[in-house]
This record gives C-alpha cells, structure tokens and sequence, in this order.
C-alpha cells in the first residue's frame, strides 16, 4: 500500500501530462533530521531550501515531497500528526511561492511497525511504490523527472522507478555526501539542494531533462 496525501491542485489533468517532477526526500534534505520529527517546533528548514524548490519550480519542474514516515509504523505519532505538519510545511513553501503538487508518505516498518504498520510494503524506500504512485497519480514523465535525496535508498528508489536524474545531497545540507553509494546509482552529488540548484551542470541536465550524466563525470561537491 502507498500512503498519500495530496496538496494544493495535484490533479494531472491535460497540462500536467507528461510533466516533469522534482522528487524531494523530506528528513536531512528539506529538513534538518533531528530523528522522528513530527512537531512544528522541532522542524527547522536546511537554509535555502524553499529557495531552491522555487527555481525548480520556476524551471518547470513540479514538487513532489516522498517520505518514509516509519515513527508512524513505531507508535511515536499518528497519521494525524503527520498531516497537521505537513500542512505547516505546505504553508511555509507557499509563502516562498511554492505549490507542493503531492505528498507521499509510507507509513510502515518491515520489523518494528505495531500491529497493521508492520507489513513488507511496495512504499518504503528503498521500493520505488511512492514515486509509481506519483507518476500514474500526476501525470509524470519519470524519465525527465530529478529525485534529490541524502540516502543511497533514496537513489536505489529513483533508479527503480526510471527517474533519469539522481542527486545525491549530503544530510541536512552540511556537508557532501558521505553515505557509501555506488556511481551507477548516483548522477551528481552535492552538499546541499541550495548548492545543487546553483552548480552550472544540474541546471544543464535540467534544461535537458533526461539526459544522462555518465558516471565517469560523478564529482563530489
């Protein structure tokens, strides 16, 4: 099962086929992972980071948050919880001009969810069940589409679903990636979204929408 909620006019519509999507992890790339957030008082944006999903936005590309949620599964908060930050989130990237076209969250722990959260599902990342769901739920062309994430199954997740272009941020935009994560998983890496969306080369790959980095070309950043 993949948990959704959507947000703002996520419908696909005749404009929306085909369109390209900006995937973004939420904990350590939107976020600052302080471990199972779900209190407004304890999310604290990655400086710049509603920025640079306004330049994305801006360059076509519509925003699709994709979240494992696995405190859900644990017993740490409820789906109630989550959705009551989520719409504070959604009003925080409005305020910078932002429409977060979807949210996807899955829910589940393989081994530590309770009850009816402990399930082997098709959502959580590593599986690339949230990213499907998008593509059939928004009309989205996967193969023009970008997935930021600071996890090597966030990649894993990407490439699964036929996203063409995986960037590999470092966790809460500190510092590059040190996660070990094979070069055919990854496009390009970054410290951070704000510096990614700066560097000459993603703005290259996404204007060209699709076209591949070879991995040769891989430079920590």
């Amino acid at each position: 099962m993949v948990a959704e909620e959507f947000l703002g006019n996520a419908g696909a519509g005749s404009e929306g086929a085909h369109r390209r999507a900006a995937f973004l992890d939420r904990d350590g790339v939107i976020n600052i992972d302080h471990g199972y957030v779900w209190r407004i008082e304890d999310f604290e944006f990655v400086p710049g980071v509603r920025e640079a999903a306004a330049e994305l936005a801006r360059l076509g590309y519509a925003i699709v948050v994709i979240t494992n949620q696995a405190g859900i599964a644990r017993g740490m908060y409820t789906e109630a919880d989550f959705f009551t930050l989520t719409q504070w989130m959604r009003e925080r990237f409005a305020e910078a001009g932002v429409t977060l076209a979807g949210v996807y969250y899955c829910p589940h722990h393989p081994t530590e969810g309770v009850g009816a959260w402990r399930v082997v599902c098709n959502c959580r990342k590593p599986a690339p069940g949230m990213l499907l769901a998008a593509s059939r739920d928004l009309g989205l062309d996967l193969g023009n589409s970008v997935i930021f994430g600071d996890k090597c199954d966030d990649m894993r997740a990407g490439r699964s679903a036929g996203v063409g272009l995986r960037v590999f941020l470092g966790k809460d935009g500190r510092a590059p990636p040190t996660d070990e994560c094979a070069d055919a998983l990854v496009s390009l890496r970054y410290s951070s979204l704000p510096q990614a969306i700066s560097d000459q080369s993603l703005r290259i790959a996404l204007t060209l929408a699709g076209t591949a980095v070879p991995p040769q070309r891989i430079a920590a950043r």
